[in-house]
């Protein structure tokens, strides 16, 4: 039967595990009977330009020989529970498959990894760049796969093809992939949807991106306006999320992960230079009753080695009920730092119902930095949280922000002296150089300039006021905090491209 509409999943992202937001529309579609497919084109496309790349033979030189050679066993090691016992083996698997894929990239002048996609002649933010793609879709190093991939999609005649546009390391490849479908077949229907999408929406106040190219932009959640476009009456409508269409795919790790989200937005939406704020998206939870029987039926049906909340911040309220009705497996996701988690019997029961990591917004170890951000986090309950977690068995991805407003270099080694002190409470760590939000109110009152030359960039470089500038800031991590002996183990722990995506499996038992 002839799909009415095909949805993708464009190149590049981590290749881990399945699009949730497709997930979520394949559900609606099914629910209203309409017909349709999915394609993940950014794993197809991945392993598709390794295979060929590696079956051509590598260039010279004992690395790229090896991992040519090795990249079918690679592949399959990395599906393998058993992997990441050993965290150097993993290691050197992941590094290698990698390069293969870096290889493949370069004779297009592109800097390919498992998770990110750089142009050396065109910026992701430059809409006349991304146009250029469009134009030129030959140029791009996905072109091999897509130009077979789309010209079967085309011959079943869909009504719409839609592309899900989440990261900027989607966007080149989302834009080359539309191109050449418009080369083909210039009548064909595009809508481009995804958070990336949206973001560019807000920034520019224009709903007629890429014209002539796209036909239809969705911004924001995609359901209604899809089921519109498709003449859908009497819309039923329903949270859920359907992985039936990609489940049978064999993403980069050891089972299925299910990657799930209860609510649109952050339930908090208080913190200085918050991008939802700026944006002004509202918290948008479910009922924590549905989340709980859908997670659980979910499980049912997929049978995951683990569940992936993708919330911004995952509710107290849906902690408590995960905690009391477990899903069914493992579950990680990233939470806020509050008094729940300083309570170790909480942290016992979480453990108890799956959790087998957290994601904590740290931000910084100065409380008057923390102050000044509005984050609403206390130092003495996050210290309290650590233990807690510590000693229920959980592990902590912690994540710090470095180079924000309030932050000096004085703060910043507060931060260093709180982790390198309660390293042991500390399983990894993300540790990131702050962007301004363009659309932030808070910018207004900073010395500002464009952090990419392009009209689509959604942050700005700022004169920071205490002095502390990004080269300072990335020296001062580099040189300073990574090389600190308490520190480094952690930052070696983190693993390669798929960080948190892959860390939980890390921490199972006999690991």
């Amino acid at each position: 039967m002839t799909a009415k509409i095909i949805l993708i999943h464009p190149p590049v992202a981590k290749p881990s595990e399945p699009p949730a937001g497709i997930a979520k529309l394949s559900s609606c579609l099914q629910a209203n009977g309409v017909d349709h497919r999915v394609i993940d084109a950014n794993l197809e496309g991945i392993l598709h330009l390794m295979r060929v790349f590696a079956q051509a033979g590598a260039p010279s030189g004992r690395w790229n020989v090896r991992a040519c050679k090795n990249l079918e066993a690679n592949l399959a090691a990395l599906q393998n529970p058993d992997t990441f016992g050993n965290k150097s083996r993993y290691s050197r698997i992941v590094l290698d498959v990698n390069h293969v894929l870096n290889l493949a990239g370069k004779p297009y002048g592109v800097n390919l990894s498992l998770s990110d996609y750089t142009d050396n002649k065109l910026s992701p933010v430059k809409s006349g760049d991304l146009i250029r793609a469009a134009e030129n879709p030959e140029t791009n190093p996905f072109y091999p796969y897509f130009s077979g991939r789309l010209t079967q999609v085309l011959a079943e005649s869909p009504e719409f093809i839609g592309f899900s546009l989440n990261f900027l390391s989607q966007a080149i490849c989302t834009m080359a992939m539309i191109g050449f479908i418009k080369t083909i077949h210039p009548r064909q229907k595009i809508i481009l949807g995804g958070s990336l999408t949206t973001s560019w929406v807000q920034r520019t106040g224009r709903t007629n991106l890429f014209s002539g190219l796209v036909e239809e932009i969705v911004a924001g959640a995609g359901e209604d306006k899809l089921l519109e476009l498709l003449g859908v009456k009497d819309i039923q409508r329903r949270a859920s999320t359907d992985y039936r269409l990609l489940i049978e795919h064999r993403y980069l790790s050891p089972g299925f992960i299910m990657p799930y989200s209860s609510a649109r937005g952050c339930w908090w939406r208080k913190c200085a230079f918050c991008p939802e704020k700026a944006e002004a998206n509202p918290y948008l939870p479910q009922p924590v009753t549905e989340t709980i029987g859908e997670l659980q039926t979910l499980t049912q049906q997929t049978h995951p080695s683990l569940i992936h909340l993708l919330d911004s911040s995952i509710a107290p309220a849906l902690l408590k009920a995960l905690a009391e009705q477990p899903p069914g497996a493992p579950w990680y996701g990233f939470t806020r730092v509050t008094r729940h988690l300083a309570d170790e019997d909480f942290c016992r029961a979480l453990k108890a119902g799956g959790c087998a990591m957290l994601k904590l917004g740290m931000e910084s170890g100065d409380q008057t930095v923390l102050d000044h951000l509005n984050k609403g986090i206390d130092l003495q309950t996050a210290l309290a949280a650590l233990k807690a977690l510590k000693n229920a068995g959980i592990a902590t991805y912690c994540y710090f922000l470095f180079g924000t407003p309030p932050e000096d270099e004085a703060a910043a080694l507060k931060t260093l002296d709180f982790v390198s002190r309660h390293a042991d409470c500390i399983d990894f760590l993300n540790l990131a150089i702050f962007n301004l939000p363009a659309t932030s109110m808070e910018a207004e009152r900073l010395a500002t300039q464009d952090f990419y030359e392009g009209d689509l960039s959604l942050y700005k470089n700022f004169h920071h006021p205490g002095g502390w500038q990004r080269p300072k800031v990335r020296n001062f991590l580099a040189k300073t905090f990574k090389k600190h002996p308490a520190i480094a183990p952690i930052v070696k722990r983190v693993p390669e491209f798929f960080t948190s995506n892959h860390a939980p499996f890390f921490t199972f038992p006999n690991k």
